[in-house]
C-alpha cells in the first residue's frame, strides 16, 4: 500500500492508477476484517427525499433515520468531513464527524471509503446555516465497493459513445439523463393506464414469426434448430392482434418491442418500442380522435403545460391537432401547384428536385409519398395528422369510400417526424389477398414478404370494421422531453462492435 502510493506521488493521477489503489484498498479492508461486497448488510429505512421530506413536517432532531446509496462527493476540514450521498430520490448531503462516529470507525472511512462506493448509514438530520437539510452521522457501513472512480473526477462523462456504452455511468453522473428514464417510464404508463380505462386488454403476441408481415420492412432472420426452419424477428405485431378481434377481443393493445434490420440514425434504432392497439367498430377518424386524447392525458399527466420546447420549436399540444390530406399538405406546405404534381408532371417535378425514385416501375400513389416524404415531412414541426395516403403503400389499410385509389388511413407527424400510424383495417379477404399476391411481384422482396394465407383465412371467419393504431414509445418520448437523437430515450442502443 504504501509503495502504491509512493509511485502515484511520482505519477500523474490517472482513471488505471486509481484502479490499482483501489484494489490494494480492498486487500487491506479484508486483512482488518472488513467485507467490502457483505452478504449481510443493512437495508435503509429511508429514501434520501423522504428523509428530507420528513424532517420538513416535524422538525425532530432527535430522529433517526438510515440511508443507503452512492457516494459522490467528500470535503475534508480536519476531524470533519461533509459528503454527498445518492439514491433513486436525489441526494443528501452528509455529516461525518469524528467525535460523533468515533476514532476508528472515522479513519476507516477516511482510509477505505471512495466516491462511487455504496455505502450505509445512519443518523439524525438537522439544517446547516446555509438552510441544508443534513445527515449527522453516527453510523456507517460499505456496502459495495466501487473499483473505478466516477466519470466527474477525471473531466466527465462527455464522450457520447461511451455514454450509450456504459449507461449505467451515464445514469449515475447524470441526472438529467436519469430523469430522461424516469419520465419515460412514466409517460409509458400514463400511455397504459388510459387505455385499460378505455376497455383495452393488454396482450403479448409471438417475437418470432414464420412469415414477416404487418409492415413493411427488412427483417432479421434466425433458426430454429428443433422445427429445422427460419424466423423472423418481428417487424409489427399486427396480424397476430387483428386474429384476436377475429376472436372476439374487440379492444387489445401491446407494449413491446419490434426489429427492423435496416439504417441506424438519430431517428432509427433496429430494436424499438411501439404501442400497438385495435379497437373494433372503429374507423380511422376514431383512431385518430383517440391517439390525439390519448397523447394530450399523457402530457396533462406528466407536464405542467402543454406547450414543450423540441429542437428549440415551442410544439403546442393544447391545440386540436392540424389535419390534412396528403395532396393538400404537398400543396400548402411543400408549395407546389396541382399542374405540378398531376400524374403527366410529377416525373419533372422530382427531377427538378433531385429526388431519386427507384428504378423499378413506380406507380402515382408511391411517387407523391416519395415527394410528400422529401419536401414536407420535415416541415410539420406541429401536431399533424395527414390523411389519404395512396391506397398501393397501404397494403393492410381499407380503401376510402369516396376515393378508391386513397387509403382510410392517417399518420401523426410531430417535430418534422412520423410520430403514429392507423387505418381503418382492410378487412375484405379478397382484397386482402390480392394485395398480398401484388406484393410478391415487387422487386423489392427483402421489404415485401410471402404471401401469408393464415392471416387471410382468419380474416375469412369476420374481422369486424377496426381502427388500428401503431404509436412510437421512443419517438414520442424524445418530442416530449425534448431530445434530438433516438440513442438518447433508449436504455442501450444498438452499437457496433468496438475491434480489439
Amino acid at each position: 500500500m504504501e509503495k502504491m502510493e509512493k509511485d502515484l506521488q511520482q505519477n500523474p493521477i490517472s482513471a488505471a492508477n486509481e484502479h490499482l489503489v483501489r484494489c490494494e484498498k480492498v486487500k487491506a479492508m479484508r486483512e482488518q476484517g472488513i467485507e467490502p461486497w457483505p452478504s449481510e448488510f443493512k437495508s435503509p429505512s429511508e429514501s434520501c427525499a423522504s428523509i428530507k421530506s420528513l424532517f420538513e413536517q416535524d422538525l425532530d432532531a432527535s430522529k433517526k433515520y438510515s440511508i443507503a446509496g452512492r457516494l459522490m462527493l467528500v470535503r475534508e476540514h480536519g476531524k470533519t468531513i461533509f459528503a454527498d450521498l445518492q439514491d433513486r430520490s436525489g441526494k443528501i448531503q452528509l455529516y461525518i464527524k469524528q467525535d460523533i462516529l468515533g476514532d476508528a470507525n472515522f479513519e476507516i472511512f477516511k482510509k477505505f471509503f471512495d466516491i462511487g462506493d455504496l455505502m450505509w448509514c445512519s443518523g439524525t438530520l438537522f439544517r446547516t446555516k446555509m438552510g441544508e437539510i443534513t445527515l449527522r452521522v453516527d453510523a456507517i457501513e460499505m456496502q459495495s465497493k466501487c473499483l473505478h472512480p466516477l466519470p466527474e473526477k477525471f473531466h466527465g462523462l462527455t464522450d457520447l459513445e461511451q455514454r450509450y456504452r456504459q449507461r449505467y455511468l451515464d445514469l449515475i453522473s447524470n441526472p438529467q439523463s436519469r430523469e430522461k428514464f424516469i419520465k419515460r417510464s412514466e409517460i409509458t404508463q400514463s400511455i397504459r393506464k388510459f387505455l385499460l380505462d378505455n376497455g383495452f386488454l393488454e396482450v403479448e403476441t409471438p417475437m418470432l414469426h414464420p412469415i414477416a408481415g404487418g409492415a413493411t420492412a427488412k427483417p432479421f432472420v434466425t433458426h430454429h434448430n428443433a422445427y429445422d426452419m427460419d424466423l423472423f424477428l418481428r417487424i409489427a405485431p399486427e396480424l397476430y392482434l387483428k386474429k384476436l378481434v377475429v376472436g372476439g377481443l374487440d379492444r387489445v393493445f401491446e407494449i413491446n418491442r419490434n426489429f427492423r434490420n435496416e439504417g441506424v440514425s438519430t431517428r432509427h434504432n433496429p430494436e424499438f418500442t411501439m404501442l400497438e392497439f385495435y379497437m373494433a367498430y372503429g374507423n380511422y377518424k376514431d383512431g385518430m380522435d383517440f391517439t390525439e386524447k390519448m397523447i394530450k392525458r399523457v402530457i396533462n399527466e406528466n407536464f405542467s403545460s402543454s406547450i414543450l420546447m423540441f429542437n428549440e420549436n415551442e410544439l403546442d399540444f393544447g391545440k386540436p391537432f392540424v389535419r390534412l390530406t396528403m395532396v393538400d399538405s404537398i400543396l400548402q406546405i411543400g408549395g407546389f401547384s396541382k399542374s405540378e404534381i398531376s400524374p403527366e408532371n410529377i416525373d419533372k417535378v422530382l427531377k427538378d428536385n433531385h429526388i431519386d425514385v427507384p428504378k423499378n416501375d413506380v406507380s402515382y400513389g408511391e411517387k407523391l409519398s416519395i415527394l410528400f416524404g422529401e419536401c414536407v415531412e420535415r416541415k410539420l414541426i406541429q401536431p399533424t395528422f395527414i390523411t389519404e395516403y395512396p391506397v398501393e403503400i397501404s397494403p393492410l389499410a381499407k380503401r376510402d369510400p369516396k376515393d378508391p385509389f386513397s387509403a382510410a388511413r392517417f399518420e401523426l407527424f410531430i417535430g418534422g417526424m412520423e410520430a403514429a400510424n392507423g387505418y381503418s383495417e382492410l378487412n375484405d379477404p379478397i382484397d386482402q389477398a390480392s394485395r398480398f399476391k401484388k406484393q410478391l411481384t415487387d422487386a423489392d422482396q427483402e421489404r415485401f414478404h410471402a404471401y401469408d394465407a393464415d392471416f387471410v383465412k382468419a380474416i375469412e371467419y369476420g374481422l369486424p370494421p377496426t381502427a388500428g393504431v401503431g404509436l412510437g414509445i421512443d419517438r414520442l418520448t424524445m418530442f416530449l422531453t425534448d431530445t434530438s437523437s433516438i440513442k438518447d430515450v433508449i436504455l442501450f442502443p444498438a452499437m457496433k462492435n468496438i475491434k480489439e
